[in-house]
């Protein structure tokens, strides 16, 4: 386990932190994080109903991601501590994301936390039926898609404030 590694990356992660997510971990446990994660303006899952000037109501996620021990020859495992109704994301308890990066054989060493976590908010704002995790959510976005974002927006409401 390269905890140099890890520590290096949270310190990349924290200079050049994607706008709207927020990272913390224990000292104690440092190959878990958790990930705050605001839903992108230009995606379903902001919600932006203004309430006055300054106060939006969107969504909060909670992500974690976990570092194996053989990372960074391994890929970390993300995954959404928040129910979100994405086609990427399991929409089970776990709550795991599909996304190629953090594939074995798509995962190199070089890769980097903070590049998953542009990732992650680009997939948020561009889901990617093609390579869906829920299919019936992918075919609900491809083929119905305001029946889609509708679901997404009562799921923000309901899972992520």
């Amino acid at each position: 386990m390269s905890t140099k590694r890890i520590m290096k990356e949270y310190g990349e992660c924290v200079a050049d932190t994607p706008e709207g997510m927020k990272i913390n971990f224990d000292e104690n446990k440092i190959t878990k994080w958790e990930v705050l994660l605001d839903g992108p303006d230009q995606s379903v899952y902001a919600l932006p109903e203004v309430l006055s000037v300054s106060v939006r109501q969107g969504g909060h996620f909670k992500l974690e991601i976990s570092f194996p021990p053989e990372y960074p020859f391994k890929p970390p495992v993300v995954s959404f501590k928040t129910k979100i109704y994405h086609p990427n994301v399991s929409n089970d308890d776990k709550g795991s994301m599909c996304l190629g990066l953090l594939r074995a054989e798509e995962w190199k060493p070089p890769n980097k936390v903070v590049a998953v976590l542009r990732l992650i908010q680009t997939l948020l704002i561009e889901p990617n039926p093609d390579d869906a995790i829920e299919p019936s959510i992918a075919n609900d976005y491809k083929e119905n898609y305001k029946e889609f974002e509708k679901t997404a927006k009562e799921w923000v409401k309901r899972y992520a404030k």
